[in-house]
């Protein structure tokens, strides 16, 4: 099981001014693919040096294997979610925010406007998903095919036999 941990990113809703759809909508989703235990999720605001704490923390005293955010990737002053990734990020994984972009390009092209990044942090993969709802599944959508190949790449001790068809 992939230990998977859901932060959603928004002030309003860190002071319970507006409901998190993301945060679950993620989590139902992932009930959906075997393999991936949701395990902590928690709604912050969109402060950079609380996103950061929060992502170290979970990648290396939780041992979480998989981070999933949610908002603060558009352009608001207070978007600061790409920054924090990748500030705590010792590898980055730019085919999976390509892949998203690209996927939901096919659908709005208000989808060139994401600054969503992902990278790893010693053996655990991180992902910004944009906020909205519609935006999370669609992106979700794109990334779950290839996820549970990159997990195992990611967690082997070697190899992770690499050049197996995606099933």
């Amino acid at each position: 099981m992939y230990r998977t941990g859901i932060i959603t990113l928004s002030d309003k809703g860190s002071q319970g001014l507006r409901e998190d759809k993301s945060g679950p909508l993620i989590q139902t989703m992932l009930e959906t693919v075997p393999g991936f235990e949701v395990v902590k999720t928690i709604i912050l605001p969109d402060d950079m040096d609380t996103i950061k704490a929060k992502l170290i923390a979970w990648a290396d005293e939780d041992k979480l294997d998989l981070i999933l955010t949610t908002g603060g990737t558009g352009f608001s002053e207070r978007d600061w979610t790409p920054e924090a990734t990748i500030a705590v990020c010792d590898r980055l994984t730019p085919g999976i925010p390509e892949a998203m972009r690209y996927y939901s390009l096919q659908i709005t092209p208000k989808a060139m406007l994401s600054r969503s990044a992902a990278g790893i942090r010693g053996k655990t993969l991180i992902v910004n998903l944009p906020g909205s709802p519609k935006a999370v599944k669609e992106n979700l959508e794109a990334i779950l095919p290839a996820l549970d190949h990159g997990m195992k790449m990611l967690l082997s001790a070697g190899s992770a036999e690499c050049a197996e068809p995606l099933k």
